[in-house]
């Protein structure tokens, strides 16, 4: 990077913050440990009950970069993902949300940043990243560095890997984030992220650091975690198939995966009916399976039932079953 940091573009990083006080000063610190400088970071406090108000605006009062705005009225989080990405600097070149609970290591902004700077086709950056105490969002051959957008995601619809990480994970391009009112899908909690990364992946490129370049923490109550309670990525993983499936793959990769899919769904929701799970659980997978018009069938329920149950009888046969879901 240039010495100067007024010859390097401008980032701005966004923090939306509710009730964060206990976690928020360690996410600022690693905002202002980045070896790039050239950044303008905006914490914007969604109506918090707690000190997170305060620390925001302490270190702002000593760091003329830090921007404190206050909500008016409390937000659902996706709403105030939107409502704080609306607000990044005109002259930003890059964008990136880090959320209060998550941090940034010192070369994060710098390595991506270089990237996207060599590959101006690139409009989405990751990298790899600590999801509590595993590295996540594997699957980018090294030493590849730039994928088509096309291709990143046909690989994904028909199985690959996951590379996309959280928002946290990603830098991208501000040209991008501005042309796209509301970023995120409101109504999509559980996978706005993906969906957004689908969506820009039509006209750009996406480019990958192979470094461990930000931390997400695993916590009760977070959106991670409803989202794993609910093992909502099999509803995510048939919606956005169904959704961006006719674009990425061919009509022939698109109905064999599709089948797959439906069936693979059902063999999870069966397995499921056995462990007795909530209504809660049901009423979601349900209203999962009508948004991504495929009606919920108990005939198909049940016949993955019947699947189930004849193959722990063949196991069963070769002394091989184990009755414990």
């Amino acid at each position: 990077m240039p010495a100067d940091p007024t010859d390097s573009p401008l980032v701005t990083i966004v923090t939306p913050a509710y009730n964060e006080e206990k976690l928020l000063s360690e996410c600022i610190e690693s905002v202002l440990a980045q070896s790039y400088t050239n950044w303008d970071y905006l914490i914007v406090n969604n109506c918090s009950e707690d000190g997170t108000l305060a620390i925001a605006e302490k270190y702002a009062a000593s760091d003329g970069r830090i921007r404190v705005v206050s909500n008016s009225s409390l937000l659902p989080a996706v709403a105030n993902f939107n409502s704080a990405l609306r607000q990044i600097r005109p002259d930003s070149k890059y964008a990136k949300i880090l959320f209060a609970d998550d941090w940034m290591f010192p070369e994060c902004l710098e390595r991506m940043v270089s990237l996207a700077e060599a590959n101006p086709s690139v409009g989405i950056v990751g990298a790899y990243g600590h999801q509590g105490q595993v590295v996540l969002w594997t699957g980018v051959p090294f030493p590849d560095k730039v994928l088509r957008g096309r291709e990143i995601c046909r690989r994904r619809l028909l199985g690959g890997p996951y590379v996309f990480g959280t928002a946290t994970a990603l830098l991208l391009r501000a040209d991008l984030v501005r042309d796209r009112d509301p970023f995120y899908n409101e109504a999509n909690a559980h996978a706005a992220d993906s969906e957004a990364c689908f969506d820009l992946l039509k006209t750009c490129d996406f480019g990958f650091v192979h470094q461990v370049l930000t931390f997400s923490r695993v916590r009760a109550g977070s959106l991670l975690e409803a989202s794993r309670e609910l093992n909502a990525s099999a509803g995510d993983t048939l919606r956005e198939l169904v959704v961006y499936g006719p674009y990425y793959l061919t009509p022939e990769e698109y109905a064999e995966r599709l089948g797959a899919t439906i069936s693979k769904y059902y063999d999870f929701l069966a397995e499921n009916l056995l462990r007795r799970r909530s209504g809660k659980f049901w009423d979601f997978h349900k209203e999962m399976l009508c948004r991504s018009g495929v009606a919920f069938s108990r005939w198909a329920l049940a016949s993955a039932i019947v699947r189930k149950i004849v193959n722990r009888f063949r196991l069963h046969g070769k002394g091989e079953v184990r009755w414990g879901l």
